[in-house]
């Protein structure tokens, strides 16, 4: 009779261990199905070669520095394509050279990601700037517009001064802009076209980042455009070359500085991509044709091809990434 009874309290206590078992991973289980929806169709694979055009281009040429709106085709620079998931809600970005481009991408998908942004970019810019003001409001976010030419440092300061006001601190800086001019040999590099490409390229991010600086909490990031041209230098772009070697070095040094107060620094090595640098005295008419074409995917790459590195970069999940350098070259293999 005892062993009867024994014999069924044990059936009991099992059942309750095994009941406590379950509700113990009941919930993760149940959490992990419903966050997988039953009835959204499987994304669609997408083949890169045919993704956007292809070379050849028509020939076409505007002054410095260029409008992304009077290009053809026109860039895709996220406007309708990148959908944001609030990866970056809260945080304040200041972009250089946001109004196209690889800075224009990241402001948009800075935006999408719940982001407040300010973007600099020079005067002749403002149609482009206007535009991308407009995308980030429509995203409920604060978009400060601050024209003005980096080459000077006292515009820098006065551009984080004005961005930490407009926005309420700053959190993400992204150094983007940047000079390029096709020159067939260094004797046709004049010494004031290779002084306006040094300060545009190397002088002001380091005068932005000096400023910058003192507003930044651990937690905050620097991010710098450097180029393919840091790892393989074209022969008729010497001085620029040297400017995106300079940048990658930037990154890697301050990254070292920096870590150990929590603010990561790293950058994006661009390959051949569609932007106003190209037709603006950036590349000749004849590579201009046929640009990108050299690449194993067969094409240039859009400025929104590059828009989720910087967002990745910027985003909290990346947080031991730091002294980086990240590519998208199609294929060409630098990084």
């Amino acid at each position: 009779m005892e062993d009867k009874n024994l014999l069924n309290r044990r059936k009991v206590l099992g059942g309750i261990g095994a009941g406590l078992a379950v509700a113990a991973v009941g919930p993760i289980f149940s959490g992990q199905a419903a966050a997988e929806p039953t009835n959204s169709a499987p994304l669609e694979l997408q083949d890169p070669t045919g993704k956007y055009p292809k070379p050849p281009f028509k020939g076409q040429s505007q002054p410095w520095p260029g409008l992304a709106s009077k290009m053809d085709p026109r860039p895709d620079h996220g406007e309708k394509s990148y959908k944001g998931s609030g990866r970056l809600r809260g945080r304040k970005a200041l972009i250089t050279g946001g109004d196209s481009g690889m800075g224009r991408a990241a402001a948009i998908a800075y935006a999408r990601e719940g982001a407040d942004v300010a973007i600099n970019y020079l005067p002749a810019e403002e149609e482009d700037a206007k535009e991308v003001i407009a995308l980030i409001k429509a995203e409920g976010r604060k978009a400060i517009a601050i024209p003005g030419d980096i080459q000077t440092e006292a515009f820098c300061k006065r551009l984080v001064e004005e961005a930490v006001k407009g926005l309420g601190g700053l959190d993400i800086l992204v150094n983007n802009a940047a000079r390029q001019q096709t020159r067939p040999t260094i004797l046709e590099i004049s010494s004031e076209d290779f002084d306006r490409t040094m300060k545009t390229n190397v002088y002001a991010p380091f005068w932005i980042t000096k400023a910058a600086l003192p507003h930044m909490k651990a937690g905050s990031t620097i991010i710098c455009t450097t180029s393919e041209q840091a790892y393989d230098p074209s022969a008729e772009l010497h001085d620029y070359a040297q400017t995106k070697a300079a940048n990658m070095s930037y990154v890697k040094s301050l990254a070292k500085q920096l870590g150990p107060k929590g603010i990561r620094v790293n950058g994006v090595a661009p390959g051949p991509i569609w932007t106003p640098l190209q037709v603006s005295g950036g590349a000749t008419q004849e590579k201009l044709k046929q640009f990108g074409g050299d690449t194993p995917l067969g094409r240039p790459g859009q400025p929104v091809e590059l828009a989720s590195i910087y967002v990745q970069l910027a985003a909290s999940d990346a947080s031991y990434a730091t002294g980086q350098i990240y590519g998208a070259s199609g294929g060409s293999g630098n990084p």
